[in-house]
């Protein structure tokens, strides 16, 4: 999976318990028109709509990404995820399991872990590539092709060296086609055009 891209948000994650009750894991995976940390020469922000596509995907709950720690699955309805006004939101109801408590739930509940991240496949042409007004190269993601996996991380997934990896070349191969420079130029003459129209 070569194409396949990791992204974590330092959005709100936490264990719900009620008596009686399984334990469910609720947060948001991802938040729209919101900037990434840098991402190694880049920021990048996911457009609402950008998962209209895939909310349909046999998604695997997990945690850290890992397989082995499978916290619930689309198909079975033990994850449910769904876009809101802010992105992307997810409820899993936790496996009833030892290990699951304490390396899971009992860090959340203690605060030790909040942040959520997905795994995820751009579609092709669904990103764009620009330059704003401070010089700083964002991408833009309009629509996923797949989304694999979410759920609660220790760490944020793009803080990695490698998470990013398939994102440069992409930034490079947008620098090498002169995308950025483009998107200077139209800047350019929008501003050019609303001089002489003023």
């Amino acid at each position: 999976m070569s194409d396949y891209e990791k992204r974590c948000f330092a959005s709100e994650v936490r264990a719900q318990t009620e008596e009686g009750q399984p334990a469910k894991i609720v947060g948001n995976g991802a938040v729209f028109n919101s900037r990434s940390e840098n991402l190694g020469g880049f920021r990048e922000i996911i457009m609402p709509g950008a998962f209209d596509d895939v909310l349909n995907d046999d998604v695997r709950a997990t945690f850290n990404h890992d397989p082995n720690f499978i916290l619930g699955r689309s198909s079975s309805g033990t994850l449910r995820i769904a876009t809101n006004d802010d992105g992307l939101g997810y409820e899993i109801d936790a496996p009833s399991t030892q290990t699951i408590r304490d390396l899971v739930l009992s860090p959340m509940a203690r605060g030790d872990i909040k942040e959520s991240s997905f795994g995820f496949r751009v579609a092709q042409d669904g990103d764009e590539w620009l330059q704003d007004d401070e010089g700083i190269i964002v991408r833009k993601i309009h629509r996923m092709s797949k989304l694999f996996d979410i759920g609660p991380v220790t760490f944020p997934a793009y803080q990695a060296a490698n998470s990013a990896k398939r994102s440069m070349e992409q930034l490079k191969q947008a620098i090498e086609q002169n995308i950025h420079v483009r998107a200077m130029n139209e800047k350019s003459y929008r501003e050019r055009m609303l001089s002489i129209l003023r």
